[in-house]
């Protein structure tokens, strides 16, 4: 039986042909501690052997570039990197944009993160507002690209409505928006040229080797090195779609287990009511498994929660942002006088409600706390799908 061959990452790609820019330009890397090839060797030690001396500087997303810091809203200072001697920014810290000055020593920014798929995973954004600033400094932009983990095929939710706009959400995508990261770059650079004053940047993508759109990460051969530190399987990623609403709530989402995401409840909640309501909704693809559990850290820290793990059964068939709305409608129609919503800050937004930041659609929460049909409100939705499929289309870098 022939061995299965992994996909190769953007990164790699790199290495292996080793375009003329690399032998001249000044370069800034934008990594974190899953930016690392098939043999993890990281993508710092991989720029710094290709360009030397000419790697200036290093930049760092959400969690920090080593992927420490555990929670949204902790910052990460800036530092100088104690092998190279060269700066690490932080963006995200009192900045989440690289400022004139941090890009003054650099001719180009290579991004290299692993994203998960989700609008409201922060890296595509941090990657966006990366491609806004160097526009505007006349730097270039290479994002070496890696798999979307949930695969290219399907999309679900509603688009962010205007006014709504976070760093969850900088721009109009569905919740599950079926792109690789530099395909996300493509579409966001292509934007960029439509907005009155902008301009376009100089975008390169470093497609991988081997990616379809229909392979999830499992497919693709290559290890899973934690994105940050939430997201700690493939697992995680499948149900991060839905099961981040939680944050919004106060549900424990699993922070502070070894299943975030996966595992959710409260020390309040009815687990046989709720399971009884679940199946009789039908909900394609996943199934719960009862599970008590104490987180050591964040909600209910130290407090025996009764709840759930989330499993997938079927990829193919699960919509965890449906899935996760009913959830939560049926909470709230068990749990009224206990259930609340989360209230401000959230990712640095202070005027709204963390579950319509996360959401980008304060219809979504009025659909769980009325009980509307939450397959009529999916339906709604479609339309807008179509359209934003249609304007993906033309930055999809691969086939099925």
């Amino acid at each position: 039986m022939a061995r299965q061959q992994s996909v190769v990452p953007g990164l790699e790609v790199l290495a292996r042909t080793r375009p003329r820019w690399l032998r001249s330009r000044r370069v800034g890397l934008l990594m974190h501690q899953a930016s690392v090839t098939r043999r993890l060797e990281p993508a710092r030690d991989v720029l710094h052997r290709l360009c030397g001396s000419r790697l200036t500087s290093l930049f760092g997303p959400q969690h920090g570039i080593a992927g420490e810091q555990q929670d949204n809203m902790i910052e990460s200072a800036h530092g100088v990197d104690g092998e190279l001697g060269i700066p690490v920014y932080s963006l995200y810290s009192e900045t989440r944009s690289p400022t004139p000055e941090m890009l003054e020593h650099i001719d180009t920014l290579v991004v290299d993160l692993q994203d998960v798929g989700t609008r409201v995973y922060t890296f595509e954004w941090t990657t966006a507002l990366a491609l806004e600033a160097c526009a505007a400094a006349g730097k270039s932009v290479v994002v070496l690209d890696r798999p979307n983990p949930l695969g290219g095929r399907l999309l679900e939710g509603n688009l962010i409505r205007p006014g709504y706009e976070s760093f969850v959400g900088l721009h109009p995508v569905p919740m599950r928006h079926a792109l690789t990261l530099g395909e996300m770059a493509r579409l966001v650079n292509a934007r960029l040229a439509d907005r009155s004053g902008a301009s376009r940047c100089d975008l390169t993508v470093i497609p991988m080797d081997g990616w379809r759109r229909r392979m999830r990460f499992a497919d693709t051969g290559l290890p899973w090195v934690i994105p940050s530190p939430n997201m700690p399987t493939p697992e995680t990623a499948a149900v991060y779609p839905g099961q981040v609403l939680l944050e919004g709530t106060n549900l424990s989402e699993g922070r502070g287990t070894t299943r975030p995401f996966e595992v959710w409840g409260a020390p309040w909640l009815d687990t046989a009511a709720l399971h009884a309501r679940f199946l009789r909704r039908r909900l394609p693809g996943c199934a719960l498994r009862d599970h008590d559990f104490q987180p050591t850290f964040h909600k209910w820290h130290g407090e025996v929660c009764r709840g759930f793990q989330l499993h997938v059964t079927d990829a193919d068939r699960y919509l965890p942002y449906l899935t996760t709305l009913a959830l939560l409608q049926d909470v709230m129609a068990l749990h009224r006088d206990r259930f609340a919503w989360k209230q401000p800050p959230y990712e640095y937004v202070t005027d709204r409600l963390p579950i319509d930041v996360l959401s980008g659609d304060p219809a979504v929460r009025d659909a769980i706390e009325t009980g509307t049909d939450l397959r009529a409100l999916g339906a709604s939705w479609r339309q807008e799908l179509r359209a934003f499929d249609r304007e993906a289309t033309a930055h999809r870098l691969y086939r099925d």
